[in-house]
């Protein structure tokens, strides 16, 4: 079972020595500028990076959160923003690890090739708690398209967050919160 967790503030652009400390478990408040997309910006963003033509915005350091926020009520920054389910991002996630992002958010698990792209790239995934997309937008205070405003929800989008919540689910280290606990309770259950 896992030990304790911890609490840590994270403010990006982070650098490997952020990210070491943190193990699976551990919960994180987000500080800072933050990046949301989904699956239409990483298809343009991965293709862009294999073409060699610079993004739109430098992500290395930076997090991504995979999210396709609702539209801004009257008097907010930004919708309802909850996590999206971060195996659709699979595809892209290791080549987006290489260019230098250093954590994303979603929900769910990632698969071996996204895991094993964190580890060399010293990278974490970070869970957001589906569900509680008003709470989690409460922590945006300011969001705007970054590129790509065609694809409207699936735009890049720039956040300004304060004390945005999340959980290690994948550490540096490829410890993975998911498969650990699995094991621990078929092994508590039996």
């Amino acid at each position: 079972m896992m030990s304790e967790s911890k609490l840590y503030k994270l403010k990006p652009p982070l650098k490997d020595s952020d990210l070491m400390p943190l193990k699976i478990g551990d919960k994180v408040l987000i500080t800072g500028l933050m990046y949301g997309c989904r699956d239409a910006a990483h298809k343009n963003m991965v293709e862009m990076l294999d073409k060699g033509q610079p993004l739109p915005v430098d992500l290395r350091g930076q997090i991504l959160y995979y999210v396709g926020p609702t539209p801004a009520p009257k008097g907010r920054p930004i919708g309802a923003a909850g996590p999206t389910t971060s195996g659709r991002m699979d595809a892209y996630a290791p080549r987006m690890y290489d260019y230098g992002v250093k954590a994303t958010v979603g929900k769910g698990t990632r698969a071996e090739p996204v895991v094993k792209s964190m580890v060399k790239n010293k990278a974490v995934y970070l869970v957001a708690i589906g569900g509680l997309g008003a709470t989690l937008a409460s922590k945006i205070k300011a969001a705007k398209v970054a590129a790509w405003p065609e694809l409207g929800t699936e735009a890049l989008w720039e956040f300004k967050v304060e004390d945005f919540p999340a959980i290690v689910a994948n550490d540096v280290n490829g410890r993975d919160i998911y498969k650990e606990n699995v094991k621990y309770w078929a092994e508590k259950l039996k």
